[in-house]
């Protein structure tokens, strides 16, 4: 009996978990794809693998929206690995105006070239390390208004932090992830 109260409380806590994530998932997931078909498809994979981890792991996910958007991420780039391979573009030079940080997010128009695809897994992996030498604080702002799409006020509001405070932790999180992603960039392109 005690087994029965357990799984309708872990499948309510599912459900619950869905309903909050799924918005910016699928958000997410609708920039970096071409079509709402393939989008509806990942999205539903991603959850489909989110509650099939629950159900068989016996270590809970720490940290459940960053470990969605991972997900998610990963599975554009395979299935993105499985269209057709198209004419590979003519690489652009670095623009010290660019924000490096735009490579990791594009918007569903941009080419999806092998290439691209494996430049921009690299400085995803870039990115994740160079997240992990952030300060805590600083960490946490720009995932959730990079990653998750969040507003800095509703950030604000929730955490009870003074909005220019979070947009001064932002600015030296944007800094030093610029610095740091700048030389693996400059590397991949000049390739």
């Amino acid at each position: 009996m005690v087994l029965t109260v357990s799984n309708t409380e872990h499948r309510k806590n599912l459900e619950r978990q869905i309903r909050e994530h799924q918005p910016r998932i699928r958000s997410f997931i609708k920039t970096r794809v071409p079509t709402n078909e393939d989008a509806e498809d990942i999205a539903q994979d991603v959850f489909f693998q989110f509650v099939k981890t629950m159900d068989t792991t016996h270590n809970p996910i720490e940290n459940i929206s960053g470990w969605l958007f991972r997900v998610a991420r990963n599975m554009i780039i395979n299935k993105s690995k499985k269209k057709k391979e198209e004419s590979l573009p003519i690489e652009s030079v670095y623009d010290e105006d660019e924000d490096i940080l735009k490579s990791l997010f594009p918007q569903a128009d941009e080419s999806e070239s092998p290439v691209n695809v494996y430049i921009r897994s690299l400085m995803w992996e870039e990115l994740e390390m160079a997240l992990t030498e952030l300060p805590i604080e600083q960490r946490e702002i720009f995932e959730l208004t990079e990653m998750e799409g969040l507003p800095v006020k509703d950030i604000s509001e929730a955490m009870g932090i003074a909005v220019n405070t979070l947009l001064s932790r932002k600015h030296y999180a944007v800094k030093h992830l610029r610095k740091r992603l700048k030389l693996t960039y400059e590397e991949l392109i000049n390739e």
